[in-house]
């Protein structure tokens, strides 16, 4: 191969490779139940939340379900800092608390640094369990 079809090979794959952009959105999961709140309660409520992550751009982008609340849910946050048994506030409203919800935000260097060390939770909250009803950590 010439010095130039070489070149031009190179920048070619270079190109490619920035216009990309990063390969994959880590994928990651929260798991929602009484047990996990905080108090527990005997809710019989249960839910996921499953999250995409984007560290280059920090978009996070999440779908939403869950079934068997007490009743219909009033708000849906992400919360923290905080580990496994511990509360912490808001750190970013889900702005559509309905089952089946979707939704995105860009999170701001503290709230990535969170996310990634595992101290963010996803919260469902219900007339009846205002403080929560189902909560679940997001993990890898």
């Amino acid at each position: 191969m010439s010095k130039t079809k070489f070149m031009l090979a190179t920048l070619a794959l270079g190109a490619t490779v920035a216009l990309a952009g990063p390969a994959f959105a880590e994928k990651m999961k929260a798991t929602l139940n009484g047990a996990s709140e905080v108090p527990a309660n005997t809710s019989a409520g249960t839910g996921t939340a499953d999250i995409d992550y984007d560290a280059a751009t920090k978009k996070l982008t999440w779908k939403l379900t869950y079934s068997g609340l007490s009743g219909p849910a009033t708000a849906a946050h992400f919360h923290g800092p905080a580990e496994p048994g511990k509360n912490a506030g808001v750190a970013l409203a889900i702005k559509d608390a309905t089952s089946g919800a979707e939704g995105s935000a860009t999170l701001t260097d503290a709230q990535a640094a969170d996310l990634m060390a595992g101290k963010l939770y996803v919260n469902i909250h219900t007339a009846a369990n205002p403080g929560g009803e189902i909560r679940g950590q997001v993990t890898k």
